[in-house]
């Protein structure tokens, strides 16, 4: 029996073509995902302002930004949220993070401070202890 001869050639090929297309989709989900965290961040909210504390120290683990309105409204990710499902999203990005999760709270300077402290409850009631509230230095007014 006769061995065709591309056969004999001993050269093996290995196709990176799909490497490649994992490697793009990879790169346009991070700069999808990356854009959306700082969405969340640059909601426009006149934020209330404070002349004491500390600023926060960028910690390795997750971050949830919680925006809240001047009528109170909640917003996470882009999307209103209810107490109930904010409880709920707060216990699910809790676990996944494995416990190093940070809430940071961005409220209007008119809201009253009864539509953050449930807020501050579901935290502490899921065991998220890193809550962050975010303000303006007074130095920094717009």
């Amino acid at each position: 029996m006769r061995v065709p001869q591309h056969l004999r050639s001993g050269d093996l090929g290995f196709d990176m073509t799909p490497m490649i297309d994992v490697v793009f989709l990879l790169i346009i989900f991070f700069l999808v995902s990356s854009h959306l965290a700082r969405q969340e961040a640059q909601m426009e909210l006149p934020l209330p302002f404070a002349d004491s504390g500390v600023a926060a120290d960028e910690i390795a683990g997750r971050r949830l930004t919680l925006n809240v309105t001047g009528e109170g409204a909640m917003v996470l990710a882009g999307r209103p949220v209810s107490r109930d499902e904010l409880s709920r999203r707060l216990v699910a990005a809790h676990q996944a993070a494995g416990g190093e999760l940070e809430v940071r709270i961005r409220g209007n300077r008119d809201v009253p401070y009864r539509h953050i402290a449930p807020i501050m409850l579901s935290c502490a009631r899921t065991g998220i202890w890193n809550v962050t509230i975010g303000v303006y230095r007074s130095e920094e007014a717009p």
